[in-house]
Order: structure tokens, then sequence, then C-alpha cells
């Protein structure tokens, strides 16, 4: 290909403004280039909370974004991951106490399905008894959230720390806890998604009958 044609293709393409979801205040996340605007969408970005905020002490928190529509010279996106650094988690570890961990998919008000990871960190090791007791309140607690809330709710209560506290505030009781997190929160599926797997379900089990039958 001639360096006329490559400078021409170049010419060609524009500039797209990433912008954070309106939750986070239309943040700008960066810039992004393609010569469609289809080319943008699906496209994600990875920050911190605290570039976001400009606040160097939550940088301890990647968020990563999507894009989900362009208009104009703007590309918006929707918030896909919440995670805590790999270099943070290991800070929060100390020896002779328990760490506990939960793994929770759930679905919002608004029928988004959310894989939800809480961490809870004891002051001293407790026993197996009590780490099931603490790891069924954070199952309960995470579950109860979802009900109650709509996805960008829910990112909030999760991003804002809402979340931890209520669970530290709630397991604390069953044995001393140091902290709280959730270490990671990631979307996994649209409503539309959802309605199409419950869907393509309910075929299934319509055929199984039949087969019976």
């Amino acid at each position: 290909m001639s360096d006329r044609s490559v400078s021409r293709r170049r010419e060609q393409k524009r500039w797209y403004t990433l912008l954070a979801p309106e939750q986070f205040d239309r943040a700008e996340l960066g810039e992004t280039i393609a010569e469609e605007p289809d080319q943008v969408l699906g496209r994600t970005i990875e920050t911190t909370l605290g570039d976001l905020r400009n606040d160097a002490s939550e940088n301890n928190t990647k968020l990563t974004f999507q894009v989900n529509e362009v208009a104009s010279d703007s590309a918006y996106t929707e918030f896909v991951k919440h995670e805590l650094t790999r270099d943070y988690l290991r800070s929060l570890v100390r020896r002779g106490s328990s760490k506990i961990e939960a793994y929770v998919t759930v679905l919002t008000e608004d029928d988004y399905r959310v894989q939800i990871q809480p961490v809870a960190l004891t002051t001293k090791s407790a026993d197996e008894s009590q780490e099931k007791a603490i790891r069924r309140t954070m199952i309960d607690l995470v579950e109860e959230s979802a009900r109650e809330r709509a996805y960008a709710d829910l990112v909030d209560s999760v991003v804002e720390g809402r979340l931890s506290s209520a669970i530290y505030n709630e397991a604390k009781t069953i044995y001393p806890l140091r902290r709280v997190e959730v270490q990671k929160a990631t979307l996994e599926a649209h409503p539309e998604e959802v309605a199409a797997e419950e869907e393509a379900s309910v075929d299934v089990d319509e055929d199984e009958v039949e087969a019976d039958d």
C-alpha cells in the first residue's frame, strides 16, 4: 500500500471521545479512533476510580467500561466491571486471620445479571462454622441488595462501598472482622439476553415434556 493510500485512510478516520455513564458524571475516559461509528461499539476502556475522582487513594479500584452508543463524535459507555487490584487484596491478608470469599450471581430489579464477589477478612482465625455463617450472610445481603435495586443503583452501592459496609455491619456480629470489600463485580448479561435465555430454556422444557409423552 502506498504512503498516499495510508495517509488518505488516516484522514478518513475520526476521533471519538469516550464518556463514562451518567452515574459517573459523564467523565471523559479518553479517546478512540475509527473509520465508522459502528467500529467503536463494543470497545472497552479500563481506568481507576482514582483517575475518575482525581484521588490517588482510590487507584486500587479498577473500573472497566464498554461503548454501547455513539453519537456525533462522542462514544457513550456502560459500566461492565469493578475489580480491586491484586496488590491491594494481598495487602489486606494478615497471618493468623481468615479470608472468606463468596461468588454470587444475581438479577437486579431491572433484570441485569451480575456476578459479585465479596470478601471478608477477620481479625483472627475463625472456625469453619463461623466462616460458613459469614459467607451465608454475604450471599444473602448481596442477593437482597440486587433484588431491591436497578443495575445503576447496584453499581453505585458497590463502587461507593455501601454494599461492603452493610455486609461488615451484619457479619461482624458473627465474628470480629477487620475489613469487608467487594473484590469484583462483573456484568454478565443484559435484560434482553436474560429474557432470550429464559425463553430458550422454556422451549427446551416444553420439548422434553412432549418427548416424555
